[in-house]
């Protein structure tokens, strides 16, 4: 079996893909190039693990950090890319272990890690099928070590957005090392619980810092109604999480005759301030990810690919789409920083495409809204603080996370129209839209469903949900009047997850299946610790949300 992938939702089976091509689309090659990706950030982890985290050279830490944004689920299907991220990545180990020797541990030294060294490219295949999720034998030690893996990777991610706008931290980046370097290392059970509990401790710091980097430099989200219809002008429709580019791309096309269209979890960008100014920004276009290819289709115009959430490209918009940052699809034009003008990016090329394209076709008409993030909330806290008291608010159900394809998805559908009238949904994610162009009405004046953002504006439902705590003198969160009930798909939401648990909660319902990574034992764990539970029926968990 060389390849072997359970990392998503969508894992074949409930078990895990290890055919020639994974329900993700991505190929054999490709999926082992990412376990040796990360068998080499290991080598690079133990180099680095026991130095003062100050004292490493920034450009590792960002190595590290766009390398395993890279493997996230959806993200990179370029092989060539990941062959070029693993010589990068074994030139860097190799400095790296010569500058840090008398760091490095006896015991690790001959670790496989930090010693495979190939400047042919031909035995990575064969090598990395050596090195993946399989080489550990054990199924909760397997188990442990990639619910911690994956949490990384999701930390990598909300570290990355913050990153570009230049807000740094090398603590985040450090317990990369520590993490992945603890992968390598035969710890107890309680051990590895400890390392996968603090995860969840830095994905909380992540998730802040973002927050800051992005609300510093956008402003806060306002509630906003967003337009979901389209203008007769060419234009250009952006998707994944990266306000940076959407920022790069409204800048350079302001007064080009061309629109700009947010789709799937770029619709947050539609509620910030700083991008309100631009005439010519319309508003979003689409649902969430996996529908992009018949949507794409339709649009007519180019589409700028920002991070992950890319699924494989149809023949029919091959050559009007493009990737930048960690995104990659073979045969794609990728658009990179330019190495002067300030790591700038020229979108030149996707905006004279644009003007040769017809405008978008028009699939749905109507207003979404959104921008209820956790400053916006507050200042509405003594509206909401007194809903709840006078019993028009019951209770808070939150139902952020991922979308997928799955039919069994429409279950968050059916659970947001059946719940009570006096019950209002918290969101973050592309999982609202399963429910956030249906008619759900407010509560004296309140929308039923607040809509803090992107997935990672989880954090900021996390924030809310503290300050009622504190508002109303509680001594436990769990005492709110908050359920959950969580979408998940790849390994943010698994951030985000370990983000939670963190901060205390429990009893939230995972679905629509429980990650086929968790064994039966570290399943248990879990359930005991928080009461982690899997979804079940509409009506059971619309009956206990109620009760």
């Amino acid at each position: 079996m060389s390849m072997f992938c359970y990392q998503c939702q969508e894992a074949m089976k409930g078990q895990g893909c290890a055919a020639r091509k994974g329900m993700c689309g991505k190929e054999e090659n490709t999926s082992v190039l990412q376990d040796l990706l990360i068998h080499t950030l290991k080598g690079i982890s133990l180099c680095i693990e026991s130095v003062e985290q100050n004292s490493v050279d920034k450009k590792v830490y960002d190595f590290m950090t766009d390398s395993l944004f890279a493997t996230i689920t959806n993200a990179n299907f370029d092989e060539a890319r990941f062959v070029e991220l693993i010589k990068n990545g074994l030139t860097l180990r190799n400095e790296l272990k010569e500058k840090y020797s008398s760091k490095i541990s006896n015991e690790m030294k001959s670790h496989d890690s930090l010693n495979w060294y190939s400047n042919d490219e031909k035995t990575y295949v064969a090598k990395a099928q050596s090195v993946g999720v399989l080489a550990t034998n054990n199924e909760d030690q397997r188990s442990l070590r990639e619910l911690l893996i994956y949490g990384v990777k999701g930390i990598a991610a909300y570290a990355h957005h913050a990153l570009v706008l230049g807000y740094r931290d090398n603590s985040i980046y450090h317990f990369y090392a520590r993490a992945l370097a603890s992968t390598t290392k035969n710890l107890s059970q309680d051990q590895m619980i400890g390392f996968v509990l603090e995860a969840g401790k830095v994905a909380v710091d992540t998730m802040a810092l973002l927050d800051k980097a992005n609300t510093t430099t956008y402003g806060n989200p306002e509630i906003t109604k967003v337009n979901i219809g389209v203008r007769k002008n060419p234009a250009i429709l952006i998707s994944g999480h990266d306000l940076k580019d959407m920022e790069e791309l409204l800048k350079q096309t302001e007064g080009s005759g061309v629109d700009v269209y947010t789709h799937s979890e770029m619709l947050a960008a539609n509620y910030y301030p700083a991008f309100k100014k631009y005439k010519h920004f319309v508003g979003n276009y689409g649902n969430a990810w996996w529908k992009q290819d018949e949507e794409f289709e339709k649009f007519n115009g180019p589409i700028l690919m920002t991070t992950n959430c890319l699924t494989p490209v149809k023949d029919s918009y091959k050559n009007r789409i493009f990737t930048t940052g960690v995104v990659g699809y073979t045969g794609i034009k990728h658009i990179s920083p330019s190495t002067k003008n300030d790591n700038k990016k020229d979108f030149s090329e996707i905006i004279a495409l644009a003007k040769r394209c017809p405008s978008p076709t028009e699939i749905e008409t109507g207003e979404i809204v959104g921008g209820l993030a956790h400053n916006q909330v507050l200042a509405l806290a003594d509206k909401v603080v007194d809903a709840v008291k006078s019993g028009a608010i019951k209770k808070f159900v939150v139902m952020a996370g991922c979308d997928g394809r799955q039919k069994s998805r429409s279950y968050f559908t059916e659970v947001a129209e059946a719940l009570p009238k006096d019950m209002v949904i918290l969101t973050a994610g592309c999982a609202k839209y399963r429910y956030n162009k249906l008619n759900l009405g407010d509560i004296g004046g309140i929308p039923r469903v607040l809509d803090a953002g992107q997935c990672n504006d989880s954090y900021s439902l996390a924030v809310i949900a503290l300050k009622l705590k504190e508002v109303f003198n509680l001594k436990d969160v769990n005492e709110l009047p908050l359920d959950f009930d969580i979408a998940w798909y790849e390994q943010k939401a698994v951030t985000v997850l370990l983000a939670l648990l963190h901060l205390g909660f429990k009893n939230v319902r995972l679905g629509p299946t429980l990650p086929a990574f968790l064994s039966p034992n570290v399943v248990n764990v879990l359930v005991n610790a928080f009461n982690i539970k899997l979804i079940k029926s509409v009506d059971e968990d619309v009956k206990a949300i109620a009760g």
